[in-house]
């Protein structure tokens, strides 16, 4: 059957090919395949969005199942819509898995033992709304044993980034520098912190930005530019991290509000940008007019927190132990109080890593008693707040074999601008 709409629309840029490789996809589903059979789970069961796009290229509503390492089960990507969108997305002919028509759910069960299963498959538990779970439970009707947990799993696999993937991140920092500069070029005293939101998101939009920043932690949802000039940096906000930001209404409490830039106050710009799913995220200062020596001060003061942290990471020492070094030295300069937020509401990281979603794992700070691995893709970002401003740096790094690569902004653009 012919279709009746036009599958070379989806296109990038230049009508560039924005499809995830094929050769990635593979690799994918063959790592966590054999993570399955070490594990001794016989199939997961995929249906999150952004582990949909990580194992099959698009985000259709659909499902994945992915039989462990010579466990007979053949992995098939069940699609409600859209059949053919997925098979483009994947590869077309290419494509490294079967795509077809979602079974009817009270054949489910069935269809499962067709494709091999004799155990229920692994769900996302830690992702999936408990209905959900309850409902997929029921249709898996007499297969064996309980539907494990595959969610960590999986994140754990998506914690060392492919070649393609620091290559995705790396173009995010670029149009992330460039969303810096249009405020750097075209805002100043007067302008409302949402109306520089706008000038950084004109950019991003151009660039491909498709409007959505994933976070795993629930509920939380974030907004991709956060903007707080002055005392907008001490308005706490439910958002766990150093600032929040003003926000534009009670439903909408974080990022840019409607203050205006004084002079000779600290502007905190905290910018996410996804290029083809991928985060980078940075924060710079700007003013209008100079900053008194004590906020250059504590500014220069994060700046050393931060190398320090990305020093510990790049040595391969354990995450929790970079967070006790930056906790300390922050603690021996006067910050304790300070440091990521002002009491009792101080968020308890130093940096997060970062890939499809902004808040993966592993984090700077405690609990965290492993290394970031080589590949692993991280945003160290210290900052100190104040009832009259916030303040500090953020960049996201890699970490490869010669040490911590920068994917951002780093030198390329000053701690702190003045209009």
């Amino acid at each position: 059957m012919s279709m009746n709409w036009d599958m070379a629309r989806l296109k990038g840029p230049e009508n560039q090919d924005w499809r995830v490789p094929v050769s990635e996809l593979e690799h994918r589903q063959n790592i966590l395949s054999s993570r399955l059979s070490e594990e001794g789970i016989e199939s997961a069961w995929i249906d999150d969005p952004v582990e949909l796009y990580w194992l099959t290229g698009g985000r259709q509503n659909s499902v994945m199942l992915i039989g462990a390492k010579d466990s007979g089960i053949e992995n098939r990507h069940w699609v409600r819509q859209s059949v053919e969108r997925a098979r483009f997305e994947a590869g077309g002919d290419d494509a490294p898995h079967v795509i077809e028509k979602h079974p009817r759910m009270n054949e489910l069960e069935k269809s499962l033992q067709k494709l091999g299963c004799k155990k229920r498959p692994s769900l996302l538990l830690s992702k999936i709304p408990y209905e959900r779970w309850s409902f997929i439970n029921n249709k898996f009707g007499n297969l064996a044993g309980e539907a494990k947990d595959c969610t960590n799993l999986i994140y754990n696999l998506r914690e060392t980034k492919s070649k393609w993937e620091i290559t995705m991140h790396k173009e995010s920092g670029k149009i992330n520098q460039k969303m810096f500069e249009a405020i750097r070029e075209r805002c100043g005293e007067g302008d409302s912190e949402i109306g520089i939101a706008a000038i950084a998101d004109e950019v991003s939009r151009s660039a491909g930005f498709g409007g959505r920043i994933r976070m795993r932690k629930w509920p939380m949802d974030c907004d991709r530019v956060v903007i707080a000039t002055g005392k907008s940096g001490a308005v706490p906000s439910y958002f766990d991290s150093a600032i929040g930001g003003l926000g534009t209404s009670p439903i909408s409490s974080l990022g840019a509000g409607f203050a205006r830039i004084n002079k000779n106050e600290p502007v905190l710009i905290d910018i996410v940008h996804l290029h083809r799913g991928y985060v980078s995220d940075c924060t710079r200062i700007f003013s209008s007019g100079k900053l008194s020596q004590k906020w250059i001060q504590r500014l220069e003061d994060m700046e050393e927190i931060s190398k320090t942290v990305v020093n510990c990471l790049s040595n391969g020492e354990d995450c929790s132990k970079a967070w006790e070094v930056g906790y300390l030295m922050a603690s021996e300069m006067g910050y304790s109080d300070n440091l990521m937020g002002m009491r009792p509401e101080q968020a308890k990281f130093l940096g997060h890593s970062v890939g499809l979603e902004l808040d993966e794992t592993p984090v700077v700070a405690k609990g965290f008693d492993r290394p970031l691995e080589f590949g692993g893709t991280m945003a160290i970002e210290p900052k100190v707040i104040y009832k009259d401003g916030a303040i500090g740096i953020e960049d996201t790094w890699v970490r490869t074999e010669n040490g911590m690569d920068c994917l951002t902004m780093g030198k390329k653009f000053p701690a702190i601008t003045e209009w």
